[in-house]
């Protein structure tokens, strides 16, 4: 009788039930002892947070100018008030003054 063919035999005896050949215990090519699906997860992680940070970068920056556009525009309007004002007054009194004469 000849003894059937074992597949991934190591030298101890074991198989790790491996049809590709490797007899080191890997089950994904990687090293570290990390799955891809571990890795995916890390690296979408990483992503969302980045995006988050920049998102949030864009929203404040976009809400400083526009806090800013408006600031700028209320300062102007204000600083105009009071000089078209004190124009209006000086013309009134200068026709007044001719009506008088």
């Amino acid at each position: 009788m000849t003894p059937a063919p074992v597949y991934d035999r190591q030298t101890d005896g074991r198989t790790d039930g491996r049809t590709d050949g490797r007899t080191d215990g890997r089950t994904d090519g990687r090293t570290d002892g990390q799955t891809d699906r571990q890795t995916d997860r890390q690296t979408n992680r990483q992503t969302d947070r980045q995006t988050d940070r920049q998102t949030d970068r864009q929203t404040d920056r976009q809400t400083d100018r526009q806090t800013d556009r408006q600031t700028d525009r209320q300062t102007d309007r204000q600083t105009d008030r009071p000089t078209d004002r004190q124009t209006d007054r000086q013309t009134d009194r200068q026709t007044d003054r001719q009506i008088d004469r």
